[in-house]
């Protein structure tokens, strides 16, 4: 039985639910139904660009279709590798994807391999088919935060903030001895109270979104708005990354794998579009986008 989820600080107690829907004694996770929404949302979102930009929208139902499984083979391998101290102990839990363990900088490497080899086939610019998924990208990044939430996992450590979430500590993904010692007891349920952040990255990842979309009209070369969107991320989740508690970590260094490739990505997305600008500035003395014309649709 699931209890409720409490946000105290904000006065907001969100009912007990599961973790999933079970039909025929098979249960559908409502994570995986979160991640197919977020595939089909993200599917729209770059329909909708292709039209916009001139292009032709069924390719990019042909690019989701190629990139789905790789994407969670790389999701789960990068989780995998960085847990190899539980997994290597424990090779037959390598495949139960069902019991969690994915990592979504593994799953963008996965699909932008699986995306660079289909776009090389059918004779299209990577850099141009990059810029197009990647507001949908980032709507599927949204809803599978929620995901995290729902299986009560991915958050981070005490806090008494203002957004500060309250779960049962037998409901709770892992705790840590600080989260333990400043539980608190509500209704004879005892409750670690934590970062909610899910929350943060869904909610920071909605403003680049937004930036994305705004920023568009000014697009000067292919591949400068997935750029942004590295930046973007990157420097949202190498920031929020510190308040986990659950970090993917390099071997026994303490240092979050994920914290040092988000600063890695962001500072060179940046410095990219800085020198592709400035070079192009200083080729045609301008700092408008004359070539990139939206198309009705």
């Amino acid at each position: 039985m699931y209890l409720n989820i409490r946000f105290p600080n904000l006065g907001i107690t969100l009912p007990s639910f599961g973790t999933g829907i079970t039909i025929g004694g098979f249960t559908i996770k409502y994570y995986g139904i979160l991640i197919a929404v977020g595939f089909l949302l993200g599917l729209l979102a770059a329909q909708r660009e292709a039209r916009r930009t001139g292009q032709n929208p069924d390719d990019y139902m042909d690019y989701l279709l190629i990139m789905v499984l790789p994407s969670i083979i790389g999701a789960r391998l990068y989780y995998v590798l960085f847990s190899w101290d539980y997994y290597g102990s424990h090779p037959g839990q390598i495949l139960a994807i069902r019991n969690g363990g994915m990592a979504i900088y593994g799953g963008v490497l996965g699909a932008a391999v699986a995306l660079a080899i289909a776009a090389k086939v059918k004779k299209q610019s990577f850099w141009l088919v990059c810029d197009t998924i990647c507001t949908g990208l980032l709507l599927g990044q949204i809803i599978g935060r929620f995901g995290n939430f729902i299986n009560r996992e991915a958050f981070g450590s005490y806090t008494d903030s203002l957004f500060a979430m309250q779960i049962p500590i037998g409901e709770a993904s892992y705790t840590t001895a600080e989260l333990l010692e400043k539980a608190v007891t509500v209704d004879h349920v005892a409750y670690i109270q934590v970062h909610p952040t899910f929350l943060y990255e869904a909610m920071w990842n909605v403003m680049v979104l937004i930036v994305i979309l705004v920023y568009r009209r000014w697009k000067r070369f292919d591949g400068e708005l997935i750029a942004l969107y590295l930046v973007g991320y990157g420097t949202g989740r190498a920031l929020i990354e510190g308040l986990r508690t659950d970090q993917l970590q390099i071997g026994s260094t303490g240092i979050a794998v994920s914290q040092v490739l988000s600063i890695v990505l962001a500072v060179t997305s940046l410095l990219v579009i800085i020198c592709k600008r400035y070079h192009l500035k200083k080729k045609t003395g301008k700092d408008d986008n004359p070539e990139q014309q939206e198309v009705s649709e």
